[in-house]
């Protein structure tokens, strides 16, 4: 699935394969990988980081969220 959004070196995308759960996001960075609900945002996976960035994926999540909620929107709408 294509990237929905880069920043500070994370790439921040969606899989189709798993649209049919509730909003979130995938973030990756140098092998490292986490899963964020969107609504709640909350980390629901990670495998690799650390607090510090774990809290500035939040954080740059949290600036992006009104962005990121409508392109799964848009995304898990052409599934059905």
């Amino acid at each position: 699935m294509p990237v929905a959004h880069r920043e500070k070196g994370y790439r921040f995308y969606f899989v189709m394969f798993d649209l049919n759960e509730p909003a979130h996001i995938h973030v990756d960075k140098q092998g490292k990988t986490a899963k964020f609900w969107l609504s709640p945002l909350k980390i629901a996976k990670n495998h690799g980081y650390r607090t510090h960035e774990l809290n500035e994926i939040e954080s740059i999540i949290h600036s992006n969220i009104q962005k990121l909620l409508s392109i799964w929107i848009v995304e898990r709408a052409r599934l059905v």
